[in-house]
């Protein structure tokens, strides 16, 4: 018989709602931990969290933000991170494409993580990717200017239908360019699954898309 989840929090619950933020904005959401002029860090779908919390540690003047549509996960994180110390940190349940259309405001964001998002890889689930064209252009909508998106998968026809939609968003510029994407990035922190995969030899693909100055306008 597995282990029964525990539902405590030993210690600060940083938990929030998507409703609460989309009411707010972010100064009110690190106040009195962060300046208000703080960078803004958004991670959607941050699976097992260490990305998050490590990032997290290395950049403590920073707020930043995860999102996860499962319950499991940001209990189990919202109990890590409460041990952690960490007050840079806040974390919501809720769909990545509803959350970026409802919660950040425009002009807002310093860098959004997207790592290893579900490819979705039967024909008829394709909906459910979440690197559709409205999702894309509500990032760049979010970015403040020099503000990144970055985003990772291991899946190959997942990584051109991800390169299709970043290159038709004129928001957005890309950083790799003439390269569509990068198969690594130096200095860069990886996940307990970006290890296996990289054991197993499987490909990896990385992308940077920046906020397009020639666009701002019309934003």
């Amino acid at each position: 018989m597995g282990r029964g989840l525990k539902y405590d929090i030993p210690g600060e619950d940083w938990r929030r709602s998507v409703d609460e933020i989309a009411g707010s904005g972010w100064v009110p959401l690190f106040e009195g931990d962060l300046e208000a002029s703080a960078p803004i860090v958004v991670e959607i779908g941050f699976g097992r969290g260490e990305f998050l919390l490590e990032l997290a540690a290395k950049h403590p003047d920073t707020g930043f933000v995860g999102v996860e549509v499962s319950f499991k996960r940001v209990l189990k994180l919202a109990r890590r991170l409460a041990r952690s110390g960490l007050r840079n940190v806040r974390l919501v349940e809720a769909r990545g494409q509803v959350f970026v259309a409802q919660s950040c405001p425009r002009t807002s964001v310093d860098a959004f993580w997207i790592n290893f998002s579900d490819p979705w890889p039967k024909d008829r689930h394709a909906g459910r990717r979440i690197f559709q064209p409205a999702f894309v252009a509500d990032l760049a909508r979010a970015l403040r200017p020099g503000g990144v998106v970055h985003v990772a998968t291991d899946d190959v026809p997942y990584a051109l239908e991800i390169a299709g939609r970043l290159e038709a968003e004129p928001g957005l510029a890309n950083r790799f360019a003439p390269d569509r994407f990068r198969d690594e990035v130096p200095g860069r922190i990886r996940t307990a699954y970006e290890e296996s995969w990289l054991a197993q030899g499987r490909p990896l693909h990385f992308f940077e898309y920046e906020w397009n100055e020639k666009a701002g306008q019309q934003r």
